[in-house]
């Protein structure tokens, strides 16, 4: 524990985080025979589909690119924004999820990797215990990640650390908001609970599982094009749910990269807003990946030395 520093997460907490993986999770199972003609309207499905978008930009443009790899730049508002969406996938505190995600990159497939799939061994039994592990399991553990050697600068800006403390408020407000919507647009109790079941817990775990698949998934099976040092992958089925994560074997080549799908039809979304972003002027310096990078980095060139799939960094 030395090497990475890690703590022992207090017990209200560790609750809380059981009740906010498996609640959700619980009432994804629910969803099928509600959804079977009654319980959904097209307005539960408008909130779903607004906050998940919202709340996982949050986490792939904000809590990924922006706080912990430091794509790119910007301005007090929306880094104050980008930390809030975040908070509302209901994946952990700013900070808890940065340390994570540093150490993470630091020991990458290897002891103190607080993830990998590969922990256990490569036989069938221990791939399926390692899934279980990178998948979720480890999250459910109460370790902590010391965020005073993975993330100080973020400890040293009061924005972030506030946001990081309000998170149990903004996870409330998660659920909270779109039933107060729904109850309104609907004038019912009943308009309530469905825009909660669906905006709320259904969204929520959809998020939480598609976030995850990239821990697990992303580091077992699919492509490895890219020259990188652990055992990460592109998973292509993936990549517009995750808004462009999932083309995570060239993201663990060059983790500064604001832009992780290089290839004509790798859709990245989280890259597409941060270039919205860039032409608003709400973020500059943004590392987009450079062709002569992207030479290096490529695992099996084309003939005549180009990248397979090569562009210039500035689309979607």
């Amino acid at each position: 524990m030395t090497t990475t520093h890690v703590h022992r997460r207090p017990l209200a907490p560790h609750v809380m985080t059981y009740l906010v993986v498996t609640v959700p999770f619980l009432a994804l199972l629910a969803a099928v025979p509600l959804a079977w003609g009654w319980g959904l309207s097209w307005l539960d499905v408008g909130l779903a589909v607004v906050l998940y978008v919202i709340s996982m930009l949050g986490v792939t443009v904000g809590f990924h690119r922006y706080f912990t790899h430091g794509a790119f730049r910007c301005g007090r508002g929306l880094r104050i924004a980008l930390a809030v969406a975040g908070s509302l996938s209901v994946q952990g505190p700013v900070l808890h999820w940065v340390a994570d995600h540093r150490r993470h990159h630091a020991f990458a497939d290897k002891e103190g990797d607080p993830h990998s799939p590969w922990r256990y061994g490569t036989s069938p039994a221990a791939l399926a215990k390692g899934f279980w592990h990178a998948h979720m399991g480890w999250i459910l553990e109460r370790s902590l990640t010391d965020q005073q050697r993975y993330c100080p600068d973020l400890l040293a800006d009061p924005d972030v650390a506030r946001v990081s403390r309000a998170f149990g408020w903004i996870t409330a407000a998660s659920f909270i908001v779109p039933a107060v919507i729904g109850g309104l647009a609907t004038w019912s109790l009943w308009g309530a609970f469905t825009a909660f079941f669906w905006a709320g817990l259904v969204r929520v775990c959809l998020s939480h599982h598609v976030a995850w698949s990239t821990n697990s998934i992303c580091h077992m099976v699919g492509e490895r094009p890219w020259k990188a040092r652990d055992r990460s992958t592109n998973v292509w089925p993936l990549a517009l749910l995750s808004m462009g994560e999932s083309w995570h074997n060239l993201h663990h080549a060059d983790p500064t990269s604001a832009r992780h799908g290089v290839g004509r039809f790798e859709i990245d979304l989280s890259a597409g807003t941060i270039r919205v972003f860039e032409k608003l002027g709400w973020a500059w310096n943004v590392r987009w990946p450079k062709p002569e990078r992207l030479e290096k980095l490529r695992a099996t060139p084309e003939p005549g030395g180009r990248p397979a799939g090569q562009t210039s960094g500035q689309g979607v």
